[in-house]
């Protein structure tokens, strides 16, 4: 009872409301239904994901000075490290942003703007709270776009323009008749004319110098402030008229300083980058060529690391507490390869294993989405039943496994080109199939894909 008390008055003390957190083992749990697998690396941003919401129960004092701890994820390609992460931000109802380390090299030593990740993050965030407030007040914003609809269709009459005569205006009960027919759907093929109001943002295109994206946005928002709004006359049926007039009500209604202000919290205290292709900048021993920029990405890419200040179109964000989680394949290089400065900011290391056959064989049956069941739900869509028969999905499995053997280690995204390539002739030919059964075999796999397995050359280029 003392601790429930104790972290109460810690909540009030944070003026923030906090969000019931899964324990560790309930995030592992739910990232089982997706992934197979990997159990080191669910475990470690389970942990990490649990103590940001730890970090809010800590008394104030101490609360700025726990930092995130930061994770790099080691393993081939397609074995799960994006889609650990994507999950997770999901579970957590946190913003999201995957990059590629090595895009900041693209242009040579410049690089774009490592800067943009947070700014890009706000933007996230902005888009997830907005729909999140817009969501809140629906219920109202219909009443209001059902209000509009109805003046539509029951205008306000004239006054005739000598000013004799009354003006005949329509009556409470015509109204209210008219209201009744509309949420019933009677009215769902009638159209009328809807006003709806946009900003005149102009077509501007700013040719900025790489590291100066921002400028481009803010020089946007200021032209879209200064012009006036502009009306824009639509004819459309009433189904439509009442979506697109919600959505504007919707818009409306909502604080857009409260939106961002909640924004920039979800930011600050909940936000996930994901850096993949972390391997392709590290290298510190050449002091010419490419590892020059290499090594200066590292250093770009550190003070957001290390927690700073970004500059955003909506205000300044700090980057102290967002979580980062970094990942590569390592092939060619290992952490310690990274400046040291960088590798202290990324305590927290897990290996992915790479895939085999029974893991393929799970990946294809056991999760929620399982490819499996994709291929069966889109066939469905034509009235066609497609069964996979255990010993198919064993034979799938097999030749993925091989194939990741022979040619270049893909991982689970092995899969999908395999299925795409003994699905191909059904797919093609199902609008012409409706009500037909397609069972799936193993004769049917080795039919479809043994020839091209046995020409090495044709399969590197179609597997």
């Amino acid at each position: 009872m003392k601790d429930e008390s104790r972290q109460m008055s810690v909540r009030a003390s944070s003026g923030q409301s906090l969000t019931p957190v899964m324990t560790p083992r309930e995030i592992v749990s739910e990232l089982d239904r997706y992934i197979v697998g990997q159990r080191d690396a669910k475990r470690a941003v389970a942990v990490a994901v649990r103590n940001r919401w730890r970090r809010q129960l800590v008394p104030e004092e101490l609360r700025d000075e726990i930092a995130p701890k930061n994770i790099i994820m080691i393993g081939p390609t397609g074995v799960g490290k994006t889609e650990i992460s994507r999950r997770l931000a999901k579970l957590a109802q946190a913003p999201f942003i995957k990059v590629e380390a090595s895009k900041f090299t693209e242009v040579g030593y410049v690089g774009r703007d490592v800067e943009s990740i947070i700014r890009d993050l706000m933007d996230l965030s902005v888009k997830m709270v907005r729909e999140e407030e817009q969501e809140k007040v629906q219920v109202k914003a219909r009443d209001l776009a059902e209000e509009r609809v109805l003046d539509l269709l029951l205008p306000e009459p004239q006054a005739p323009e000598n000013g004799d005569g009354e003006v005949e205006r329509p009556s409470p009960d015509t109204r209210e008749k008219l209201r009744r027919m509309l949420r019933a759907g009677k009215l769902d093929e009638r159209s009328v004319d809807v006003e709806l109001t946009q900003n005149m943002t102009p077509m501007i295109e700013v040719l900025t110098p790489q590291g100066m994206e921002e400028m481009e946005s803010n020089i946007k928002e200021m032209f879209s402030n200064l012009l006036p709004k502009q009306s824009k006359r639509k004819t459309v049926k009433i189904p439509e008229a009442m979506k697109l007039l919600t959505q504007e009500e919707a818009a409306g209604l909502v604080d857009m300083d409260t939106v961002v202000g909640e924004a920039t919290r979800r930011v600050e205290q909940s936000g996930i980058v994901f850096i993949d292709e972390i391997d392709k900048i590290a290298g510190r021993e050449s002091v010419h060529g490419p590892d020059v920029s290499r090594e200066g990405v590292q250093r770009d890419l550190l003070p957001i690391v290390e927690g700073s200040t970004v500059s955003s179109k909506y205000g300044l964000v700090r980057t102290d507490h967002v979580l980062f989680i970094a990942s590569g394949a390592f092939h060619n290089s290992k952490p310690s390869d990274l400046i040291p400065e960088f590798q202290g900011r990324f305590p927290i290391r897990v290996e992915l294993s790479s895939l085999d056959k029974n893991d393929f064989v799970r990946i294809l049956t056991e999760p929620k989405n399982a490819l499996i069941r994709q291929y069966v739900a889109l066939l469905e869509t034509e009235k066609i039943r497609l069964l996979f028969q255990p010993d198919a999905i064993e034979e799938i499995a097999r030749i993925s496994a091989e194939a990741n053997e022979k040619m270049e280690n893909i991982g689970a995204r092995r899969l999908h080109t395999i299925l795409e390539k003994l699905l191909d002739e059904v797919s093609f030919a199902a609008p012409e199939m409706p009500g037909q059964e397609v069972r799936i075999d193993a004769g049917y796999v080795s039919e479809r894909l043994d020839a091209i397995l046995k020409d090495q050359d044709l399969s590197r280029y179609i597997l």
